[in-house]
């Protein structure tokens, strides 16, 4: 380790004042190691001097630093070229301007996001309100002319109320999971019963869709520590997606696998599937693909997101695989 310049000089310059104060003492007339004796004294307190007004001038090209990034400039750095400790202190404003600039990224991207969110929260709120509003008004005018035209303007107003509620829902779970105010209780549970019981729910759905079923589920027992509820909404979303997306291909298979120190649930379909530019954002919350936007495919954009996020807090990981018109594979990965 280089050693500190200016401990070293004060320390010298001890030694020659502890030599002026033995001469002194003794009463010894050394006039040539006196002269010598100032001589160095006095070169010491110049250098040190010296020292000083540099670290005043680099003290003041800091502040001058410190002040750019604090207005916005975080590509700016300290040059480390001086003593050990200020050298360390420059280390640590440099990381910190680094972090700074990590944080200001992020907050540009969080921005970002958020305002895309509340677009797309707006708009899909807005839409299903307007289409109630006007089937209300309509009723109230009696533009329905039958019975039947009445029940079906109800029916619609019905599913779409729905729709809005389960949006409005999902929207505070997500809010909550950011919060971390979701509370888990894990416990051992049966992945292999759990996936069975999540397909059963869907039983009937996949017969209004004319899906064929493919479920490869051992029959022993494979446990997992997690919240329960928490897999029951993941399978839940994973398998509604695979539904709601894979009509096209009229197949649903639902794999289990057990892996060195985890289970692999994978669930995939033969549908439309993902453009790989768009698979690393299916995750994303409000993200849909540009078909799905359409009233006729598109969910809420929040069932993925909100999946992930339980998957995560449940020490797992989840992630997505697809060949377009082929298949499309969702994997839900939980230690066991």
């Amino acid at each position: 380790m280089k050693r500190d310049k200016t401990i070293l000089l004060i320390g010298m310059q001890l030694l020659l004042l502890t030599g002026f104060i033995v001469i002194e003492a003794t009463n010894q007339p050394q006039v040539f190691l006196r002269g010598a004796l100032f001589i160095a004294l006095a070169g010491i307190t110049v250098m040190l001097l010296f020292m000083r007004l540099r670290f005043k001038v680099k003290l003041a090209s800091m502040i001058e630093v410190l002040r750019r990034a604090s207005s916005g400039n975080v590509n700016t750095r300290l040059l480390a070229n001086d003593e050990p400790v200020v050298n360390e202190f420059i280390f640590t404003i440099n990381e910190l301007i680094d972090q700074l600039d990590k944080i200001r990224v992020q907050t540009i991207k969080s921005e970002a996001a958020r305002k895309s969110l509340l677009s797309n929260i707006s708009h899909d709120i807005r839409t299903p309100l307007t289409s109630i509003i006007g089937y209300v008004d309509a009723l109230n005018d009696d533009i329905a002319a039958s019975r039947e035209e009445k029940l079906e303007y109800i029916g619609i107003i019905s599913r779409k109320s729905t729709a809005l509620k389960q949006l409005i829902d999902e929207i505070f779970d997500l809010a909550k999971l950011d919060a971390d105010e979701v509370p888990l209780r894990p416990e051992t549970l049966d992945l292999a019963e759990m996936a069975r019981e999540s397909i059963i729910e869907f039983l009937p759905v996949l017969k209004q869709a004319n899906m064929k079923l493919i479920a490869s589920i051992p029959e022993k027992k494979c446990l997992v520590t997690a919240d329960r509820l928490s897999v029951q909404r993941i399978l839940n979303n994973i398998v509604k997606n695979a539904v709601h997306h894979g009509q096209h291909g009229k197949l649903l298979a639902v794999e289990l696998t057990e892996h060195t120190a985890s289970y692999h649930l994978t669930i995939w379909d033969k549908g439309q599937g993902i453009p790989e530019e768009e698979l690393a954002k299916v995750f994303e919350r409000m993200y849909r693909t540009e078909r799905s936007r359409s009233s006729m495919f598109g969910g809420s954009g929040l069932g993925l997101a909100i999946s992930k996020a339980l998957v995560e807090k449940n020490g797992g990981n989840i992630w997505a695989e697809s060949q377009p018109g082929k298949k499309t594979t969702f994997t839900i990965s939980l230690p066991k």
